[in-house]
């Protein structure tokens, strides 16, 4: 019996392209399949949800592995299970590599002040896979009859924020942590306030008007919700 993405838990966003909300913090974790390659956007905040996601795309794509991997952004939430996916070859934005080899301790104390237990911090934090591929503007990706697009778009949300955009009928972008529909964008310590508005304004050129822009957080929402999420935060930081 074939496997579908609704059976796993994951929405189908378009041919070959799906979103997981993982349980906790509503982060999402995308998939854009190829006939040749497989692309995961983010891998969660254990090794244990690394697993389970790559036991699904397993189940889904008749035992076919991950081939690559796309961090959206250096936060615990959404890079901690990269581990499970030996073999993959692992994006991040340029600068990302450095910060996530010398913050792996960081990574675990917010893991564990966010309520993930420590063991399974501990255990994440001492694997943590830094990027090898490094992408400083746009790097196209061919995964077999499927090319993906990533884009350096930031700073704003962290000083390394990727997304990864899917032309198609309707083209798919995964915003990372960018765009928040469940609560209001999230600015730590890491954030460029003053430059996240230009970063959601590379994100809507990209993708355009008629895109489904997958946020980090919550439901997948239209250009409309982004450039008001762009104009509450030119508010928000003083910008234009």
């Amino acid at each position: 019996m074939n496997v579908t993405w609704e059976d796993l838990g994951w929405e189908r966003l378009a041919d070959g392209v799906g979103r997981r909300r993982l349980p906790g913090w509503d982060a999402t974790c995308g998939l854009v399949v190829g006939r040749e390659g497989a692309l995961l956007y983010d891998t969660g905040s254990t090794l244990r949800e690394g697993a389970e996601l790559r036991a699904q795309v397993g189940a889904l794509l008749s035992g076919r592995e991950v081939t690559h991997i796309a961090l959206s952004h250096p936060h615990f939430d959404h890079v901690m299970g990269t581990a499970a996916f030996p073999g993959a070859e692992v994006f991040g934005a340029v600068g990302v590599d450095a910060l996530l080899q010398q913050e792996a301790a960081v990574l675990r104390s917010d893991a564990v002040r966010h309520g993930v237990p420590a063991d399974e911090a501990a255990a994440a934090a001492e694997v943590l896979v830094a990027p090898t591929r490094l992408v400083s503007g746009q790097r196209t990706l061919d995964l077999g009859g499927r090319q993906v697009l990533l884009a350096n778009v930031g700073p704003g949300h962290t000083g390394h924020d990727l997304a990864v955009v899917v032309p198609g009928e309707p083209g798919v972008v995964f915003c990372g942590d960018l765009v928040e529909e469940s609560g209001e964008p999230q600015a730590g310590p890491d954030a460029v306030g003053a430059r996240w508005p230009a970063a959601l304004d590379r994100l809507l050129a990209l993708g355009g008007a008629d895109a489904a822009y997958v946020p980090g957080h919550g439901a997948v929402v239209d250009a409309a919700f982004v450039r008001a999420q762009r104009a509450a935060l030119a508010e928000r930081f003083g910008v234009s």
